[in-house]
């Protein structure tokens, strides 16, 4: 008796597979490129630790917000593995190896935290998403824990003291709030806009 062929799957049969629906990649893929383009305009370096200002952590905090935890950290590690297989997407045609071999290591790290983070706790104030929690929400990832992991990334990286990679992060504070702000707005809009965006 001859062995019975095995049917090859469909693209989409092997996106489920994979725990992703083809509308869920479609989405990775979207937010992925946002946060490419968000690099576009380039990075303005501040102080004497080679930190850049970037648009691009406003779409690390969209992604999280609108996609949630799981779609969203999904996004963020394409475009990540996309810059570490040496494509120049980060702020200032930087790749993903440069980056790491910088200063700013930590806060490219901390991406993935803050988007899961940020996602996960959107989760939990759908579908009315109130703005208050999601300013709250969007600012404890966005600037709290990236901050946190690109303090560490400085400590390590630089001869810098506890308090003067603490400060280097100050002059990031009112790009980085108004980013948050930002987000949230547009994260209620679209999740008025589409409710159920985000699964459970």
């Amino acid at each position: 008796m001859s062995a019975v062929p095995e049917v090859e799957k469909s693209p989409k049969a092997k996106s489920l597979a994979a725990g992703f629906a083809a509308r869920d990649m479609a989405q990775i893929a979207v937010f992925a490129a946002l946060i490419a383009a968000m690099g576009l305009p380039g990075a303005i370096t501040v102080g004497f630790s080679g930190v850049p200002i970037t648009l691009q952590t406003l779409g690390v905090i969209l992604t999280g917000a609108v996609l949630g935890a799981r779609k969203g950290t999904a996004a963020v590690a394409v475009f990540i593995a996309l810059t570490l297989i040496g494509l120049p997407l980060l702020s200032g045609g930087r790749t993903g190896l440069t980056a790491l071999a910088s200063p700013t290591a930590g806060y490219l790290i901390g991406w993935i935290p803050a988007t899961l983070l940020i996602g996960w706790l959107t989760a939990m104030i759908l579908p009315k998403y109130p703005i208050v929690l999601g300013l709250l929400i969007n600012a404890l990832g966005g600037v709290v824990i990236i901050y946190l992991f690109g303090t560490a990334g400085l400590l390590v990286r630089t001869d810098l003291g506890l308090w003067a990679a603490i400060s280097t992060n100050f002059a990031f504070i009112p790009g980085d709030l108004a980013k948050v702000v930002i987000a949230t707005v547009v994260a209620k809009g679209v999740h008025r806009a589409y409710p159920g965006l985000i699964r459970g």
